[in-house]
């Protein structure tokens, strides 16, 4: 009987584990956007590497922050050398897990409002958040979207007095990734 049960066990946790897909990719897309009445300034980013795991809802994203383009390089220039200090700490990341993972199903076509609770760590600085999004399910690749604030001051990014009417305390950041399964 102890056999049995044994065996029943480990079929059971087997077939979970079929169904825990993985989902990636290396070209998601960020964007930042700063607004001010003086200027208004926006930034992409099409290298983002991400993964969600849609057995456990564990999410990953990888963003290298001198690939953010800018419309001006002089502003690139700046938010790279002056600002982020891409050389000193080249990517951005976030580490979470989804929050309500049962409202979500990746067997199913559909769009899923989510909640994602992780670590976000930028300019070397990791703080805990929140952050609400959708994932969407379609035809067996998820896409997943995202729209929140981030203050640099949160994260020690210092803007000089000479230009901070220029940019805003906080960002909106925007991330929207097509993942393929694994």
């Amino acid at each position: 009987m102890k056999k049995l049960i044994i065996a029943t066990m480990v079929m059971c946790g087997l077939t979970m584990n079929a169904y825990a897909q993985k989902y990636m990719t290396r070209t998601g897309k960020v964007t930042f956007f700063s607004s001010t009445p003086v200027e208004n300034i926006e930034a992409f980013n099409n290298d983002v590497s991400s993964v969600v795991d849609g057995g456990s809802g564990e999410v990953l994203f990888i963003v290298p922050i001198k690939s953010f383009k800018f419309e001006k390089a002089l502003m690139q220039e700046h938010f790279n050398e002056n600002y982020m200090e891409s050389d000193k700490y080249p990517k951005a990341e976030f580490k979470g897990k989804i929050l309500n993972m049962s409202d979500v199903n990746f067997r199913k076509d559909g769009t899923y409002n989510v909640k994602v609770a992780g670590r976000l760590t930028i300019h070397g600085v990791t703080k805990n958040v929140t952050i609400p999004g959708t994932v969407t399910v379609k035809g067996g690749s998820v896409t997943t979207n995202s729209k929140f604030r981030v203050k640099t001051a949160d994260y020690g990014i210092k803007i000089p007095a000479m230009v901070s009417n220029k940019i805003a305390e906080q960002i909106e950041v925007t991330v929207n990734s097509i993942l393929s399964q694994k």
